[in-house]
């Protein structure tokens, strides 16, 4: 890779590829490695978040759903532990209180300047401090360092903090210590075994009474003895040496206090979760970082002074000082101020301290289990999940804690102290000095595919920090050095690493990025209504779930897109996606520019892994067993001046903390072997796997190419055969498509000239039924009209749906609707029909329905008016029963009858064109196409569409249509039924209507200027033209389409060419075919009304069309009140003969020959008059059904 900065040669580590620059499905076949079934499920189940909490990825946008007050909470839990108590004890007695105090300050303020920046970023990015580390200048195997220098600290704080509620147990119930370690032990691990949930309700339901209990004894005593703590602050500690303030003395303070430092790493593995920064939640957002980040130090520096004082209280009741720094004995002695009673005051100290305990031994347990999975991940490339190493971290505390070696402990402490506060400031100054300044790039990128394993500049930094500060730690660079040592440790990591950023130019950042990507994604949107910008999932090709953006790379070994774990867990791609990043590419560079070319060759032959292993483990040793050697020699001197001094004693002492040093080694490298092996026992399985399919793949190509050789001849001889049968069969898709043509031209042409007339005869009947003029005995005859060309029309649509779904030219307009409206919509229109036919008709919602979905509203519609209207036309008593049931996306709905039914050999043809069953055939009109159209529509949904029935009992027809629900704001509000429209506001607005058909350009005259337009017409499109070219300027132009001269289409090409843009033109036509089709004219289907036109539908266009605003209509008169109606007589019936010949002509439905029979009665007997007039009035109405009942209640046939 040249030698260039890395903002030129890549993207930023939240620049996010689209999904498709991410996979290539054409290639997936030509991929370097495959995955088997084994592989992927063992990756789908470590990539469980059930228990994992994310521990080897970000915590995701759709996990981090808690508030901000309950992540503060969780977190700021943390600062229960009273090790805060013990270290102030402990300055207080080794140093003095003037020293004590001011280390305890300054330790708080550096803490919370370095908490600071980690807090942000963590609950920015959402990442654990193990990613923070990755991305802060120490790369992919560079943060392992960290990693297992943090699981140590949470381990070692483990057994510190365990011993201390080990002590409570013997203070409180005589529990041996040995039997309270076990107990503290194992009482931890089903708490941290269900992750962050269940920690985060443990610290909510404690935390009221731990504040309680820790504020309480300082009040208690501030009220009894108000001068408790009045000699505090002339305490010179145990050797009363530091009554005054003493520059050595407050460096080591200072040191000792600053290695609490690393609490800030389990703070990030809490904020992690913080939800995602908006406008709306800013100060909340800011408030719990504060609160669950750095803010923990300020309760902490409150807690240290506070164990100060209580030490100090101890000591003047005669606790000796070696006991005083013990939390158990100082909260006792104050405790005894609340409760006089020394039993209760032993209960309440026991109490508190278990409380407290258990809140910060979540915390390391969780912590650790967090750092190990890190850890072993990266280094074995296995994971057995994150359950295992929370039992790891507690075994290793529990055997620190039996051992009894907690002064070593002590002693690790101050020495892993410097370590890890070279390891904080390092990130800090990569986060507040090297990204501001451009030294490093923006966000923190986590993932293998985009680091390299080593990173110089935290790592360098970190190295350099520490070894100076051990160093001086040591005393090698004086006393002065010595007590500052943890300073030294920090000003080299902050100054270091800015320095080596900008030597390397930041060229060790960044390996790659992934192709394609192009887009930034904000990671702090600003929307003011506490939206944001939600990542785009992908599809990882490994374990098939799918992740957010950022824990996703393409992956050229698998050439597709690959999540951060399975990145991390996979053995086999040998880095192919960054050689040259790699920690053995990286690490033979480096010997390489070290030592002479003519070792080069030696390097490959494993002298380079051989020097890197060295150069880990001889340091490591060398750090342990030295700090042994002194911590033994210090002891040595110190049991030399006793009178009964054992040599034995020392010795087995020293051989017991080496015993166990090596044992903690042991563990992790056994881990690391077993992992290891695992691993590579897996990957050896997955090649074998492989390698057989290769075999047998290759066998199968042989069998094949000899299959092929065989059918050579064969197939030469059946070429001609084929040609032949190719040669017929595109000469009969000829004359097929020649059919189809002819039949869509039929079609259209049957469709066009019966529109035509129906135009006018609907036209006109709706003018007459919306004009007041006309007396109500005229508007019967116009509704009859109208209803006898709507259902002309119906057929004509439903023969023309027909013919669009079988030539695949029928579109859904799907859009939200409003469902449940819909379908108590269409019980609400058939029930007075049902009603009428005296059937019981019943709507049954089963469950509850969803308000809006996502369909094609005018095809549910037509579904389900074909259903319901055939149910009630075919049955002549009992019900209908209409049910609707809606269950995850699906919408189920059942229509049962108690018709007639069908047979097995009806049901088989019953969704064909014009197929009725025989049994109902002559029992209703119908042309036969309703269930066809349904059946269509239902299939072109994509849903099902199915029919059982027992002849005699009648039919059930189910609808399962796939209808999603939507939610919230994409919901639309249904439009209101429009008032009707009598005139508009504002200017009059002119329309050309243009139209060869004379009828049809009056209809639209008559029906438009009486609402306040001034129209024109024209005969053709000549005409039309030079009306504009005369200078006439119209707002609308209806174009019907089929006229002489030059068509529609035509006119409007001429029209726009002469420039006339600015006129709203809508097509007005009988071709319904041409609707759908496209046009270079800018028609859309909007602007295509069908004949025979809707009034309102005309209306609502020119509305839309020219922002029409209508004007109020008149208040009505309030009508008359209708005279209430007399009772009901019973019906006089004629005679036999003449009821049965009535009868006959009802059946057939014969219009006229039933007005004539009805007048015979009339005539021959008049006493039938009522009966007469009554079902004369049905005739008039086509209602055939309800007068066959009428009649079905009159006396039989003799």
């Amino acid at each position: 890779m040249p030698d260039v900065p890395w903002h030129r040669t890549c993207t930023p580590s939240y620049v996010q590829a689209p999904p498709e620059a991410l996979t290539t499905p054409d290639l997936a076949n030509d991929a370097p490695q495959r995955v088997v079934k084994v592989r992927r499920d063992y990756n789908a189940w470590v990539g469980s978040e059930t228990m994992e909490d994310y521990a080897l990825r970000f915590t995701p946008q759709r996990f981090r759903k808690w508030s901000e007050w309950r992540v503060a909470n969780t977190a700021f839990g943390a600062a229960s532990f009273l090790i805060l108590e013990a270290v102030g004890a402990t300055l207080l007695v080794q140093y003095g209180f003037a020293n004590a105090f001011w280390a305890i300050l300054a330790t708080g303020l550096i803490i919370f300047m370095v908490g600071m920046p980690i807090s942000i970023y963590a609950a920015r990015y959402g990442v654990d401090m193990d990613l923070l580390t990755r991305g802060a200048g120490f790369g992919y195997i560079g943060s392992t360092i960290t990693s297992l220098i943090y699981a140590s600290f949470t381990f070692i704080f483990f057994a510190l903090e365990a011993a201390v509620m080990a002590y409570a147990l013997d203070l409180a119930l005589g529990i041996p210590p040995r039997w309270g370690y076990l107990i503290c032990a194992l009482v931890v691990i089903p708490l941290v075994t269900h992750g962050v949930s269940a920690i985060s309700r443990l610290q909510m339901w404690t935390q009221p009474l731990w504040l309680l209990m820790l504020v309480a004894p300082f009040v208690f005593v501030l009220m009894r003895d108000p001068g408790a703590f009045s000699g505090v602050t002339h305490y010179g500690g145990d050797a009363g040496k530091g009554a005054s303030f003493n520059l050595h003395y407050f460096g080591a303070a200072l040191t000792v206090g600053i290695a609490l430092i690393t609490q800030m790493g389990e703070q990030a593995d809490y904020l992690r979760f913080m939800p995602v920064q908006t406008q709306r939640n800013r100060w909340r957002w800011w408030l719990g970082v504060l609160a669950g980040g750095p803010g923990w130090v300020v309760l902490g520096v409150l807690k240290m002074l506070g164990g100060a004082l209580l030490a100090y209280l101890a000591i003047t009741h005669m606790v000796p000082t070696e006991r005083a720094v013990d939390p158990n004995q100082m909260y006792l002695a104050a405790y005894e101020y609340v409760f006089p009673n020394y039993t209760w005051a032993v209960a309440a100290t026991a109490l508190f301290v278990v409380i407290s305990q258990l809140k910060i031994n979540v915390t390391n347990a969780y912590a650790g289990s967090l750092a190990w999975s890190n850890f072993f991940s990266r280094l074995t490339h296995s994971h057995p999940g994150r359950v295992v190493w929370v039992v790891f971290n507690t075994l290793i505390a529990f055997m620190l804690m039996e051992m009894n070696v907690f002064e070593a402990l002590g002693d690790v402490l101050g020495l892993y102290s410097n370590i890890a506060i070279a390891w904080m400031v390092a990130v800090v100054a990569d986060l507040v000095v090297n990204k501001p300044l451009g030294l490093s790039p923006p966000g923190i990128e986590f993932k293998r595919a985009h680091l390299y394993d080593i990173n110089p500049v935290g790592v360098g930094a970190m190295v350099l920090a520490s070894a100076l500060s051990i160093t001086a730690h040591l005393g090698v660079f004086g006393p002065l050095a010595q007590a500052f040592s943890a300073l030294i440790a920090l000003c080299t990591a902050f100054v270091a690493s800015p320095l080596i950023a900008w030597a390397t130019r930041g060229r060790y950042y960044i390996a790659r990025t992934s192709p394609g990507a192009q887009v930034v994604i904000p990671l702090v949107p600003a929307a003011a209504d506490g939206t944001y910008v939600r990542f785009t999932l992908q599809r990882c090709v490994v374990c098939e779930r799918e992740y957010e953006g950022p824990d996703m790379a393409h992956c050229p070994a698998y050439l597709g897109a690959i999540c951060s774990l399975c990145c991390t867990l996979d053995a086999r791609c040998g880095d192919l996606c960054k050689p040259h990043a790699s920690l053995s590419a990286q690490w033979s560079g480096a010997l390489r520019w070290l030592l002479p070319r003519r070792i080069w060759p030696y390097l490959d032959t494993g002298l380079g892994h051989f020097l890197l292993l060295m150069l880990v483990v001889v340091p490591v040793l060398a750090v342990v067993f030295g700090l042994l050697y002194f911590q033994e020699l210090k002891a040595l001197a110190e049991y030399a001046l006793e009178p009964n001094f054992d040599a034995s004693l020392g010795l087995r002492s020293g051989f017991v903390k080496a015993y166990m040093a090596l044992l903690v080694m042991a563990g992790i490298v056994a881990w690391w072997l077993v992992l290891a092996h695992k691993s590579r026992q897996v990957a050896q399985e997955e090649s074998n796997r492989q390698t057989h399919l290769l075999m047998r793949e290759i066998e199968l190509h042989r069998q094949t190419d000899e299959a092929l050789q065989s059918a050579k001849l064969q197939a030469e001889d059946a070429t001609r055969v084929a040609e032949e049968a190719r040669q017929t069969a595109e000469r009969a898709q000829r004359a097929a498509d020649h059919a189809n043509q002819a039949k869509s031209r039929y079609i259209s042409a049957i469709s066009h000239e019966l529109r035509t007339p129906l135009n006018s005869i609907l036209g006109y009947a709706q003018l007459m039924g919306e004009d007041a003029a006309v007396p109500p005995h005229r508007k019967q005859a116009v509704n009859v009209i109208k209803r006898g060309g709507e259902h002309l029309l119906s057929l004509i649509e439903g023969t023309l749906d027909i013919a669009r779904i079988e030539s695949g030219k029928l579109t859904l307009a799907v859009k939200p609707m409003h469902f449940a409206d819909c379908v108590h919509e269409m019980t609400a229109m058939f029930e007075p029909q049902a009603a009428a036919k005296g059937l019981v008709f019943r709507f049954e919602p089963l469950g509850t329905l969803p308000d809006v979905v996502r369909a094609d509203e005018k095809r549910v519609r037509q579904i389900l008016i074909n259903l319901l209207g055939n149910a009630i036309k075919f049955t002549a008593a009992g019900e209908v029963v209409f049910k609707v049931r809606y269950a995850r996306e699906m919408a189920t709905i059942e229509i049962q009858d108690t018709g007639p039914g069908l047979s097995a050999d009806e049901i088989s043809q019953i969704f064909e064109p014009f197929a009725r069953g025989t049994t109902s055939a002559q029992a209703a009109p119908g042309a036969g196409l309703g269930l066809t159209m349904a059946k269509m529509l239902t299939d072109l949904m994509g849903g099902e569409l199915t029919v059982s029935s027992t002849p005699g009992q009648g039919a059930t027809f189910r609808v399962k249509l796939f209808l999603p629900e939507v939610h919230g704001g994409l919901a639309v509000a249904r439009k209101p039924a429009p008032a009707q429209r009598r005139a508009y506001l504002g200017a009059r607005r002119k329309v050309l209507v243009v139209d060869n058909e004379e009828t049809d350009r009056d209809l639209l005259v008559q029906l438009l200027e009486p609402l306040g337009f001034v129209l024109r017409t024209a005969a053709s499109g000549h005409d039309c033209l030079d009306l504009l070219a005369a200078g006439y300027q119209p707002d609308v132009v209806f174009m019907d389409l089929a006229m002489p001269g030059i068509d529609g289409w035509e006119t409007i090409r001429r029209l726009r060419q002469a420039g006339h843009t600015g006129i709203h033109v809508a097509i007005v036509s009988a071709n319904a075919f041409d609707k759908t089709l496209e046009n270079d004219v800018g028609i859309q289907p909007q602007d295509f009304i069908v004949k025979p036109l809707r009034h309102s539908e005309l209306l609502d266009w020119l509305e839309r069309r020219l922002a029409l605003v209508w004007a109020d209509p008149a208040p009505a008169a309030s009508a008359p009140v209708p005279p209430v109606a007399p009772p009901a007589m019973p019906r006089v019936w004629p005679d036999a003969a003449a009821l049965v010949a009535l009868r006959e002509v009802v059946a057939l439905g014969f219009y006229r020959g039933i007005l004539n029979q009805l007048d015979t009665i009339e005539a021959r007997q008049p006493g039938c008059a009522a009966l007469v007039a009554e079902l004369r009035t049905l005739a008039r109405q086509f209602q055939f059904e309800t007068m066959g009942r009428i009649l079905s209640e009159g006396p039989s046939a003799p």
